[in-house]
Parts: C-alpha cells; sequence; structure tokens
C-alpha cells in the first residue's frame, strides 16, 4: 500500500504546487469489494470544491497515463475537514494554539488519549494545557510517541 502512497504523492506534489495548495494525507485503502485512493488537501483558509475537481483532473490524467495502480479504484480528492490529521511536523507547528486531540503509543502520566490546547511544538515535544473539571493541567508529549494526532473541534 505504501508503495500506492509514494508513486500518488510523487505525482500530486506538483500539481498542489503549482496551486499553492498543501498535501494533507493519502489512503489507499479497501472497503467492501472497492478500492478507494483518497487524497487529502487543504490551504491557509480551506479549500473549495472548484479546487478538488481540477486537483482531481490533473491527477486522474496522470494516473492514466502511467497507470501505476493495479486495481480498480475509486479516485477521491477533499478537504480533510474541521477535524484534520496533523501527520508531520509543520502540521504541529501550524497547530500551535490550537486544539488538538493526540493518541499515544504508550501510557504517559496513565494515559493514552490526551485533548486540550498545544501550547508549543520545539519539534521533540508537544506542550499541552488540558482542562480537567474546573483546573488546567499542562502535560508534556515526546513527538515520537504519537501515534495519532488530530485537530479538535469544543463544543
Amino acid at each position: 500500500m505504501s508503495k500506492v502512497t509514494d508513486i500518488v504523492e510523487e505525482l500530486v506534489t506538483p500539481i498542489i504546487q503549482d496551486m499553492k495548495l498543501d498535501l494533507v494525507d493519502i489512503e489507499y485503502v479497501k472497503e467492501g469489494k472497492n478500492w478507494f485512493l483518497r487524497v487529502f488537501i487543504d490551504k491557509e483558509n480551506g479549500i473549495d470544491i472548484e479546487e478538488c475537481g481540477i486537483v482531481s483532473e490533473r491527477l486522474g490524467e496522470k494516473l492514466d497515463e502511467l497507470d501505476p495502480i493495479p486495481n480498480n479504484y475509486f479516485l477521491e480528492v477533499s478537504s480533510p475537514g474541521a477535524e484534520r490529521p496533523l501527520k508531520k511536523e509543520k502540521d504541529f507547528k501550524q497547530a500551535v494554539g490550537k486544539n488538538v486531540n493526540i493518541s499515544t503509543y504508550e501510557q504517559i502520566d496513565g494515559e493514552k488519549q490526551f485533548e486540550g490546547k498545544l501550547l508549543d511544538f520545539d519539534g521533540q515535544t508537544l506542550k499541552l494545557e488540558m482542562k480537567i473539571k474546573t483546573r488546567t493541567k499542562e502535560v508534556e508529549i515526546p513527538y515520537e510517541k504519537v501515534a495519532k494526532a488530530r485537530l479538535a473541534i469544543l463544543f
């Protein structure tokens, strides 16, 4: 699977750079009996359906030309949504000051799930401010222990 996503990343990167967009994630997954190739793109103030359509059309042409994927699949190009995943160091740096949800590979202070405001990220450690009932607590999470992370919407 990673070979497909690597090839797609190589193909889509010049397209999105030309349009001044960011690549958030690429998924190549089987759901039921169908394969889906999903490309998630974004930019500072969000993207619109027209931008997704242009990227889909240009990427589709390149994929048809090179035919690097052996299975039939559905190509989907979309926004990652409000609770976008945080995958790269740059994503974490851009998320400073925002609310995040983080899962870790192993427990830190007896927990593996953290949600709160990302106060700082120095490339090695995430500093998170969590609200627990009526008090706040700061937690430091080593970057290498982060299993999954995404922006979080507070209600």
